[in-house]
């Protein structure tokens, strides 16, 4: 059964402070979309940046908040380069927003990536991501290897996915849950985008705790 928008912001209010719980960190992440789908940038702000202070250990708080502005400016600057190749009808020219200029997309998640110390092929990554879940083709594998160079961060293991042995091709599960994460969005299941999610927190809590 997929669930309604509605049945998302029926939910009851978070407490005032971050919770450290990977139940948590899926709902502020999938409410920081959300925020950015109704265009309301400060929630989303606050919403990714109680994610990554939690995540990102190394970070204070107002880094953790000038990463989730990063991002946000990103998704923002995204939203007008789409805008910016819509037709007379209001539709989205494809084949126009293919070849746009995204730098200003990709300097967001470049800020995002200098403050938390990502790989910088994050940057890049993230933005062919979001052109072809945009204008079609193969978003998913530029995204999970952009969510896996942010989660070796995330867990402080440069080897992560380290697989044991055999299968060592792939990103690891964790990006692959981000990109799972992304579908449900997109189809509006958003209990189901939390579900998936909150593995992936859990992993890097686990790894904190270690």
């Amino acid at each position: 059964m997929s669930e309604s928008q509605s049945e998302w912001t029926d939910t009851p209010p978070l407490p005032t402070g971050v919770e450290r719980s990977a139940s948590y960190m899926a709902d502020q992440l999938g409410r920081g979309f959300l925020h950015h789908d109704r265009r309301e940038r400060d929630a989303a702000v606050e919403a990714f940046a109680k994610v990554d202070v939690i995540q990102f250990e190394h970070l204070d708080e107002v880094e953790a908040r000038t990463a989730a502005e990063g991002y946000v400016d990103a998704l923002w600057a995204k939203d007008e380069v789409e805008n910016s190749c819509r037709d007379d009808d209001g539709e989205i020219d494809v084949d126009r927003l293919a070849d746009a200029d995204w730098s200003a997309v990709e300097d967001g998640f470049e800020r995002r990536a200098e403050v938390v110390g990502i790989d910088p092929e994050y940057a890049p990554l993230t933005t062919e991501a979001w052109i072809k879940h945009k204008v079609g083709g193969d978003y998913w594998t530029p995204m999970m290897e952009a969510q896996m160079l942010e989660l070796r961060v995330a867990l402080q293991d440069p080897e992560y996915p380290d697989k044991p042995r055999y299968g060592q091709h792939g990103f690891g599960p964790e990006p692959t849950r981000y990109a799972l994460g992304v579908e449900l969005h997109d189809t509006r299941q958003y209990e189901q985008g939390r579900e998936a999610m909150t593995p992936y927190f859990q992993r890097i809590l686990d790894a904190h705790d270690e």
